[in-house]
Formats: C-alpha cells, sequence, structure tokens
C-alpha cells in the first residue's frame, strides 16, 4: 500500500523521514523499495534509493549507502541524477574520499536550482570543512543562508546552519560560530528534527571546548550524544575524548575511544577511524601504557597513509617515537629510526616534532655511547627564536650536548633556560590543539633538572618547576575576558596551522605570524596581570620559602628515575634523603590504603586491624624513618604538640591516609600539591580573613546520621546559613558555597577512578559534580568534606593531583578537610563536632584535626592546604 499522494509523494516523505528519524526512514524505505522495483517509476525509485542510503549512512552502513546511492544514480537522469550526485557528497566525505565528493558537487552544481541548490551548498560546506577548506565552506554556507531562511525548509536551513557553525568554529570566529549553532539549534528543535539538532548541539560542545570551557562542552556532548545515530556518535565521542585529554582524564578519554573506534571501524567510516587511532596513542601514551600506544600509533600511521593522508601519517610516527622511548627502547635500530623520522617531520613542516624526535634519537645515541652533537646541532640553534616549544626543545638539546660534555654548570643553566621558557608559556602550551602540541616538553626537561641536581636545594627547585608545570589544566576559560579570548584565538590558529600543514599544504599567508603574534599577547598579558599583582603559578624562590615556613617542617617527596627521595625543610636548612625504591614505597603505600578502606568499613575485624598495623608500621619506616631527625628534631618536647608538617606526597603517597602512619599520630600536618600551592593557600587564607563571609552547612540524602552532624554545628554556629532535606538541591548549595568563609558539606561522596573530574558529592535533587565548583567566583576559605573518598586525587603519573580538594586549592580555597578513605555515618557527628570545636578555641585546622582522636572509621580525614 503506498501513500495518499503516490509512490513519489511517499518516495519524498521518507527522504524528509532521513533527518528525523534514520531508522524509521531507513526500515520504511527498504519496505517502499521492494513495491517500487516493479512500478516503473523511475524517479519514485531514485527518490527511494536516496532516502535509504542517506539513512543507510546515519546508522553506520556506509557501504550500503553508497550502494545504494549508486544504484540511484543509474535509475536517474538529468536533475533526479544531479540530485544523487548533492547526496553522495555527504557519504564520500565520511569516506575519507573527498576528491570524490567534491568532484560529485562540481557535477550537480550546475544542474540544480533554488532549493535543491542551497541544499548542494550544505553538502558542499561539510564537505569542504572536513577536508580543510574552511574559507570555503564559510563562503559556500554564508552565499545560500539568507534564502534558506526565508525558503520554509528546516531540514537544511538546520543542516547549512550546523555546517556553517562549525566552518566558523574552525576558523576562530567562535561568537559568530556559536550564534550559528544555537539557532540551528533552535530550528531543529521547532521542527522536531531531532537528530540534526543533536549534531548541531555537538558541534556547540566542540566550540565550547574550543574555547577552553570543559564542563559546558562535556554537558553539551553528553546532551547530543543520545539523539545521534552511528557515525555521529563516534564523532561526538572523538571529539568529547580529546576535550578529556586536554582536562587531564586520559583514562575516560580510552574507554570512549576503543569503543567509537571499534563501531567505525566495523562500519567502514575510514577517516574517523584514522584521526580516533591517533587521539588513542595520546590517551594510552597519558595513562603510562606506551606498548598500547605504540600499536595505536602504527595503526594509524598506516591508516593515514593507505588514505592518502600522507600530511599526517608523520603525526603518528612522532607518537610511536614517544612511546617506544617511554617504553625503555634504547636499541641502535630505535636511534635509526628516530633520526629518521626527525628528517621526515622536519620535511613535512612539524618542526616541533622533529626537535622532539632528534632529542629522543639524541638521548638513545648517548646511552648507546655514541656521539649525538649531529643531532643536537640543528635543535640547538633555534634558542632565541621562533615558537615557544620549539625554544624549549633547543635548549633541551642545549643541555643534553653540554651534560654530553660534562659541563655540568652549563647543562644546569641550560635547562633552567628551557624551563623559564615553558613556564613563561604555560598557558600557550595548554592552548595548543591537541594533534600539534608536544605534550611531553616541560616534565622531559623538568626530569633532566632532577637528574643533574646535587644539593637538597637544586632538588627542591627542580621539584617545585616541575610541579608547576604539572598541575591540572584549567577546566574553564579565564575570567578575564582579554587572556580568555586571546587563549581562545590561540587555540585555533594552531588548529588551522596543524591541519594546513597536515594536508601537506603550506599555511595561509600570515598564519605562522599571527600564531607567534597571539603566543606573544597571551604571554605579555599573563606578565602584565602578574606586575599588577594577579597570583602567578611559578615555583618560589627557596629563601622565601624557609621564611613564609617558620617552624613548620616541610617534607617533599621526589621520584628521581625509580628511586624516592624526601627534601627536609625545617629551621632554614635544607636536606636531601634517599628513601630507597619508590615502586617499592608505593607498594607498601597501596597494602595500607587497602587495609584502612576494609577497615573503616567494619565494625569488628581483628584479622584487618592486624594487617593495617603491620603495614602503617613498615610504611612509617620506609618513608618517615629516615627522616626522623627532622621532622622531630633532637627532642620532640614542643609544648604546642608538634610543628606542623607540610607533606607535598608523589604518585600512589597522593592517597595515603597519612594518619595512619605512627609517626603522625596525633601530629598536626597538611598536605600539599607543592610547596608552591602551600604557599598559595596561605596567601588565600591571609586574604579571605579580612573579608567576613556567611558560613554554609548542608546535608544530603540517604545518610542516617547527616541530619544529627548538622543539628550539633548549628548550634556551634547558630547564624549559618542552611541547606538540608530538599532545599539542599546541587545548584542551591553551589551558589551558596560562593564567597562562604566555612563550608561544610555531609553527604554521600562518590570519587571516580580514572575520571576524577566526574567525582561528587550526592545532594537532594543529584549530583553536585567536582566541575560545577569551578562556576564559584569566590570559593569558601574552609570547606569540611564529611564525606567518603572526596579527599582522593588522581595523579596520572605527573603530580597534577586531580581531585575535589586540590581543584579547590587551585581555585582559592584555603583549607580543604576531607576523608581519602571510606566514612562511617555514625562516627561523623561526634567527629566532626569535635574538630569544629577545636576551630572555635583558636586552633588552626591542622591542629583542630590533629587534636581529635581517631577511630578506623574516621582515619582518612586529611588536612589539605593551609594549615
Amino acid at each position: 500500500m503506498t501513500g495518499l499522494g503516490g509512490p513519489r509523494a511517499e518516495a519524498d516523505a521518507l527522504l524528509r523521514l532521513a533527518a528525523a528519524d534514520p531508522a524509521a526512514a531507513h526500515a520504511g524505505a527498504h519496505a517502499f523499495l521492494s513495491r517500487a522495483e516493479t512500478s516503473g517509476d523511475g524517479t519514485a525509485l531514485a527518490t527511494g534509493l536516496r532516502a535509504a542510503g542517506l539513512a543507510a549512512k546515519e546508522l553506520g552502513l556506509l557501504d550500503e549507502g553508497v550502494a545504494l546511492l549508486g544504484r540511484a544514480l543509474e535509475q536517474a537522469e538529468g536533475y533526479e541524477a544531479a540530485l544523487v550526485r548533492m547526496n553522495l557528497v555527504g557519504l564520500l566525505s565520511a569516506r575519507g574520499d573527498f576528491q570524490g565528493a567534491l568532484a560529485q558537487a562540481a557535477r550537480a552544481e550546475g544542474v540544480l536550482r533554488g532549493a535543491d541548490a542551497d541544499r548542494l551548498a550544505a553538502n558542499l560546506a561539510c564537505a569542504l570543512a572536513r577536508s580543510g577548506h574552511v574559507a570555503e565552506a564559510d563562503a559556500v554556507a554564508s552565499r545560500a543562508l539568507p534564502r534558506l531562511r526565508d525558503g520554509g525548509d528546516p531540514v537544511t536551513l538546520t543542516g547549512l546552519l550546523t555546517n556553517l557553525g562549525l566552518a566558523r568554529a574552525l576558523r576562530g570566529d567562535l561568537g559568530t560560530a556559536e550564534a550559528a549553532l544555537t539557532e540551528a539549534v533552535a530550528v531543529g528543535e521547532a521542527a522536531g528534527l531531532g537528530h540534526l539538532t543533536a549534531m548541531a548541539r555537538g558541534n556547540l560542545a566542540f566550540v565550547a571546548s574550543r574555547r577552553g570551557d570543559v564542563p559546558r562542552a562535556l554537558r553539551l556532548f553528553a546532551a547530543a550524544e543520545p539523539g545521534l545515530t552511528r557515525e555521529r556518535v563516534a564523532q561526538c565521542r572523538f571529539d568529547r575524548s580529546e576535550t578529556l585529554i586536554q582536562a587531564g582524564l586520559p583514562g575516560e578519554a580510552r574507554a570512549l575511544l576503543k569503543a567509537a573506534l571499534a563501531d567505525v571501524t566495523a562500519h567502514g567510516y575510514a577517516c574517523d577511524t584514522a584521526d580516533g587511532l591517533l587521539l588513542l596513542a595520546h590517551a594510552e601514551l597519558a595513562c603510562g601504557d606506551p606498548e598500547q600506544a605504540a600499536e595505536a600509533a602504527e595503526r594509524a600511521r598506516a591508516a593515514f597513509t593507505g588514505q592518502g593522508r600522507t600530511g599526517w601519517a608523520p603525526l603518528a610516527e612522532h607518537l610511536l617515537l614517544r612511546a617506544r622511548w617511554a617504553a625503555g627502547d634504547r636499541s641502535a635500530v630505535f636511534l635509526r629510526s628516530a633520526a629518521a623520522t626527525a628528517e621526515r617531520l622536519q620535511d613535512g613542516g612539524w618542526a616541533e616534532a622533529s626537535a622532539e624526535a632528534r632529542i629522543i634519537a639524541a638521548r638513545v645515541a648517548l646511552s648507546l655511547g655514541r656521539p649525538a652533537g649531529h643531532l643536537l646541532e640543528p635543535v640547538s640553534r633555534t634558542r632565541e627564536r621562533g615558537p615557544a616549544a620549539l625554544r624549549a626543545a633547543a635548549w633541551h638539546a642545549t643541555a643534553l650536548e653540554r651534560e654530553a660534555r660534562h659541563d655540568r654548570d652549563g647543562a644546569r643553566a641550560a635547562i633552567g633556560a628551557g624551563l623559564r621558557v615553558v613556564e613563561e608559556y604555560i598557558e600557550v602550551f595548554g592552548a595548543l590543539e591537541l594533534r600539534a602540541r608536544a605534550a611531553g616538553l616541560g616534565d622531559e626537561l623538568a626530569g633532566l633538572g632532577l637528574r643533574s641536581a646535587r644539593s637538597a636545594r637544586e632538588l627542591l627547585s627542580a621539584e617545585e618547576r616541575r610541579r608547576v608545570l604539572a598541575r591540572p589544566a584549567s577546566l574553564r576559560p579565564p575570567r578575564d575576558p582579554v587572556r580568555a579570548a586571546a587563549l581562545a584565538e590561540l587555540r585555533t590558529l594552531s588548529a588551522r596551522h596543524t591541519a594546513a600543514v597536515a594536508r601537506g599544504r603550506a599555511p595561509e599567508a600570515g598564519l605562522s605570524a599571527r600564531l607567534a603574534e597571539a603566543e606573544a599577547a597571551v604571554q605579555a598579558h599573563v606578565r602584565r596581570r602578574q606586575g599588577e599583582g594577579a597570583a602567578g603559578r611559578a615555583s618560589p624562590r627557596i629563601r622565601h620559602l624557609m621564611a613564609a615556613l617558620g617552624r613548620r617542617v616541610l617534607v617533599e617527596l621526589v621520584r628521581v628515575g625509580g628511586d624516592l627521595h624526601a627534601v627536609t625543610v625545617r629551621d632554614g636548612r635544607a636536606r636531601r634523603h634517599r628513601l630507597g625504591s619508590y615502586a617499592e614505597v608505593a607498594r607498601e603505600a597501596r597494602l595500607v590504603r587497602s587495609a584502612a578502606r576494609r577497615v573503616a568499613g567494619r565494625d569488628d575485624d581483628p584479622q584487618g586491624r592486624a594487617g593495617l598495623d603491620q603495614a602503617r608500621r613498615r610504611l612509617d619506616g620506609l618513608l618517615l624513618g629516615p627522616l626522623r631527625r627532622d621532622i622531630h628534631g633532637d627532642s620532640d618536647g614542643d609544648s604546642d604538640g608538634g610543628r606542623v608538617l607540610v607533606i607535598a606526597p608523589t604518585g600512589a603517597l597522593h592517597e595515603l591516609p597519612w594518619a595512619v602512619l605512627p609517626s603522625l599520630d596525633g601530629r598536626p600536618f597538611t598536605l600539599v600539591p607543592s610547596a608552591a600551592a602551600w604557599m598559595r593557600a596561605r596567601a588565600a587564607d591571609t586574604a579571605r580573613r579580612r573579608t567576613a563571609g556567611h558560613m554554609l552547612l548542608a546535608s544530603g540524602p540517604g545518610l542516617e546520621h547527616a541530619g544529627e552532624e548538622i543539628r550539633l554545628l548549628r548550634r556551634r554556629y547558630p547564624g549559618a546559613m542552611a541547606r538540608t532535606g530538599a532545599a539542599a538541591r546541587a545548584e542551591a548549595v553551589r551558589d551558596a558555597l560562593d564567597g562562604a568563609d566555612l563550608a561544610h558539606l555531609a553527604a554521600h561522596g562518590e570519587f571516580r577512578d580514572g575520571a576524577a573530574l566526574f567525582s561528587r558529592l550526592r545532594m537532594a535533587d543529584g549530583p553536585l559534580m567536582l566541575l560545577d565548583l569551578e562556576e564559584l567566583a569566590a570559593p569558601p576559605r574552609l570547606v569540611t568534606l564529611s564525606a567518603c573518598d572526596l579527599g582522593r586525587a588522581e595523579d596520572g603519573g605527573r603530580d597534577a593531583a586531580i581531585g575535589m580538594a586540590g581543584v579547590l586549592l587551585a581555585l582559592g580555597t584555603a583549607t580543604v578537610i576531607a576523608s581519602v578513605t571510606p566514612v562511617r555515618d555514625e562516627e561523623a557527628p561526634a567527629f566532626m563536632d569535635a574538630f569544629h570545636a577545636g576551630l572555635a578555641r583558636g586552633l588552626a585546622p591542622a591542629r583542630a584535626l590533629a587534636s581529635v582522636p581517631r577511630s578506623p572509621g574516621v582515619a582518612g580525614f586529611t588536612c589539605f592546604g593551609a594549615d
């Protein structure tokens, strides 16, 4: 049975349905085709084949879609054939056959008229944008837009606005891109075009990512994905994964990428497969799995080469080199491969990547006892000119060359010069487009500085510089609009430069100069802000740190190769201690943490308590035993209960419940991401005490004793703002946090392993996520999180300490009290009441916490930041 308007009307309806509901259109079109084959109506048959082909493409059946359109082209003539060619533009682009797509567009362009010509323009704009011809895509879409706005075709208008928004985003015009995409969402929603609306939202997420607004981008990606199908889902997940990697969540990205890659590979989306493999290699390397990174990079290289995308292949080779180096390959074969890859990268226009490859080759040569000067000299010449990444690499090369000549002082001077470049341009590196940036620049150079340090002061200074470079990336654009705009422009220019080089073309005229100007603008603005008194991120001068510590004792733990060292600072004197194998200490720390979690969750577990007691004593002997003299002094008779320890952990020690160690029993201490972070927290504490803020007490659902906890604290703080029961909505609690002097939150907590930025507190209407905290203009001075696990931090091997406490400190909170282990609900009220009683007596947070006796259910509570 055909529709009321006959076969042609039914076929036209199916064609419209393909944009709104591809699954229904696909089923309906195949049912229609089984009838239309014998109808003798070639036009209706061709239209039905077009509908089936377009729907198949959206459902991941790319080969089927191309075959169906091929059949439609055989059935059609003249104008109808041009319509089929218009549809082929999109399918061939998805296949990575951009030359074929543009050829089909050219053949249809002189034939189609009116609305059909505008539909072709929408498809052509998409193909041009995906193939890197962004300016041409913008021009094509802009010409058709006024007619489509007046033409009453919401399907084509939504598609064109979506493609126009993408093209403008790729060109760097983020404001007009967002306007076009917002209009696309509105038009699509009004017309009930769920699939096209979701595509527009996905591109809005891409714009948010380019602005550096990670929380908004991730929310938009999540909102878009349920309305997408097959290839569009994969593209959305690739963009989301890139955002996650840039935000320091490679583990979350890796899982997404693997699922998306399996799907696009199975359905023949070769272009997407190659892009996804390159992203996966980045994620695997960032996760510390160089073998898997090498495999993904090798597959990406083969895919790019097979598709004729020879400009991208050297980037995959560069990643392959980094992975093999990280995996420990120091062979002569690898040396030859690294040197050859460096030449290919240089010839292909990837100057910074080529410099890194030369450095890897030189380090392999030096490990083999071979000369490396000929590899390093071409890089060393660029110390004073070019992009910041190239200059940093040049100083790295110079340091290696001087070290090889046993010029240790010269090597240290070169390391310092290189790190100064990275420190000055750290926001520039954070803004660079993922596939173009050299992610290991600061780490490798800082690691060289650690290995060359001789004294305790030198090691502490080198480690502090490394930790400045490793700090968590900002999740949102800066509030300063000038700086935010400069960083967004830098991201866009970097991406355009990358795309041009990857296509094997010279970047557009003046682009390289504009990129250098954008770098300089960001750096100059940061310098000006620092000159105006804005808080900087530079590592502290050791003499300033010693003065700030006063009677406190600093313990900073440092990994140098496979060894763990500690630098202690007490009474103006720094000492260096070698503690032994980091792997052994990390293993014992994990045992302590596991035992502490077990004991915290059970009322009566003598075996577990015995295991914890043995593990904590072993770790205490390894970790703090060698530091006993500096921690306690010649005598431990301080009447104030002992000096405060400021502890900067590393690696697995970030998640250690330090309070269970015998040496810290009853001892005030605070954990910090670095000594510089402690100094910033102290400055924040001093500044915030000058202004009176409110107090916030809030509790979430599902905890039997949370109400009692808040009742006890309301008695201590009768004027406090309270958010409990239905009033404790996530948004209301977040807003109440802004500007608070003290905030106490009692709720279920969840730390997300591998996705720390998604850690959360459960409030009345849903989660208050770590991501939400970056919206705070003035975070509380003191935050107490009476919740399980929210003191934990995800290290990722770089001491970025990503977690709720770390993010709050980075935002400007002075002190956070949180637990690194589960908390027993029934023990929390009395413990927290006693802690706040200490605060009321005038004790500093670290001392107030140390004054409260510990039971296993509250043993994980720790002071972070200012003591």
